[in-house]
């Protein structure tokens, strides 16, 4: 019996712990709760603005810090910030994505949850980018969690937003994806213990690894189907590519320039700034494989009919060119490792990294990026001369 009340008082309290989004400042006397099973208080909790809008005002083209409270992170999960014009949304208001983080969100390297005050800091922080081409005016911003582990839920907090600056028109609003919407009664669900991969993420997309690399497409004839900006959950999508990191850490949430090199730490950090992962620009055309240089067409020799015919050299052949390996001192994916965290730059080309005791399989760097060969503590990686990364959607952060 004794045993019984201390497991009850531990769910007790894993269960207000769960997380809260505080910046950007949310409206309506937020809760940390899941959404209802059968999506009655979809969107927002039912919650209405009330006035808040003034907290939370943003330029286009600035980038903003996304930060939670709680410690019931449920091993992470996957996050969407998306924004509607409906200033008091219903279940038929349109939301439009502007960034997705698959994996690691709200907390990376983790297996379970991070402790039991609702009220803690979250430690991992993560940012998002206003894009320069949102129109100008009021929207209301809401923040959507998967939980990777634990009952099938989805999580929203929502934020009323100014923003300021803007070049565009609704046109752009309109070409962004929606928001995706599963476990709350529209027949589509997320499969437990793994990071679910949103069926349309949009170009910003940021993937982070957590405690073990598990992403799976959701489930359900509810699903919407992948329809272009993305892999659409497939798991057989392209690997994230590593590229030029964001600004030191101690920069405030606002627009930063991007470097042209960093050192990646390996870690939390639980002091505030704006982290980040690997940012992948997700293609939207199949790659088209690489063909073969055309053998050089051969002169034809004059007819010498004073002379015996010569004869034709061998017409030179072009050697087909070599597939790239994945270069030397590269670990067989799934091996032991000894040293927890370590990146390991393979060929310079490269990389792969020493996780729950095991080596992941190697990731291919950015074009026009290179790596340190070798094991190390930090992976430092470098842009080629001439080489500009995307503002948005190729950055490397940790």
């Amino acid at each position: 019996m004794l045993s019984n009340t201390f497991a009850f008082l531990g769910m007790a309290s894993a269960a207000t712990a769960h997380m809260l989004m505080t910046n950007p400042v949310p409206y309506g006397n937020p809760n940390n709760s899941p959404l209802e099973a059968n999506g009655s208080d979809f969107p927002c909790k039912n919650a209405s603005p009330d006035g808040s809008v003034g907290q939370n005002v943003y330029k286009a083209g600035s980038t903003q810090a996304l930060t939670f409270q709680g410690g019931a992170t449920h091993g992470g999960g996957s996050c969407q910030v998306s924004v509607t014009t409906d200033l008091n949304p219903t279940r038929d208001s349109e939301w439009k994505v502007i960034k997705s983080i698959e994996g690691g969100c709200p907390a990376r390297g983790e297996v379970g949850n991070i402790g039991t005050d609702a009220s803690a800091a979250d430690p991992y922080e993560y940012d998002f980018e206003i894009p320069e081409e949102m129109p100008e005016g009021e929207y209301v911003l809401a923040w959507t969690w998967f939980n990777k582990v634990g009952n099938r839920e989805m999580y929203m907090n929502c934020a009323s937003v100014q923003i300021t600056g803007g070049s565009g028109d609704d046109s752009f609003l309109s070409g962004l994806p929606d928001m995706f919407v599963a476990n709350i009664g529209e027949e589509c669900g997320t499969v437990d213990s793994t990071d679910v991969m949103f069926p349309n993420p949009g170009n910003v997309v940021e993937r982070l690894n957590g405690a073990t690399d598990a992403f799976a497409k959701p489930t359900g004839p509810g699903c919407p189907a992948p329809n272009g900006g993305g892999d659409g959950g497939s798991p057989n999508a392209p690997q994230p590519t590593a590229s030029v990191p964001s600004a030191p850490e101690d920069a405030a949430p606002t627009s930063a320039p991007i470097a042209t090199s960093a050192s990646i730490s390996t870690g939390p950090k639980p002091t505030a700034t704006i982290p980040g992962g690997v940012f992948i620009t997700v293609p939207t055309t199949d790659p088209v494989a690489p063909t073969a240089t055309p053998e050089p067409e051969q002169p034809t020799q004059p007819e010498q009919p004073t002379q015996p015919e010569q004869p034709q050299p061998e017409e030179p052949t072009t050697p087909e060119p070599e597939v790239p390996s994945s270069g030397s001192g590269s670990q067989a994916a799934g091996s032991p490792c000894t040293i927890e965290g370590t990146w390991n730059c393979v060929g310079g080309s490269s990389f792969q990294r020493c996780a729950s005791g095991v080596w992941s399989g190697i990731i291919n760097l950015a074009q026009g990026t290179t790596c340190d060969e070798g094991q190390s503590e930090a992976l430092s990686v470098h842009a080629s001369a001439g080489e500009r990364a995307m503002r948005r959607a190729q950055r490397i952060r940790y």
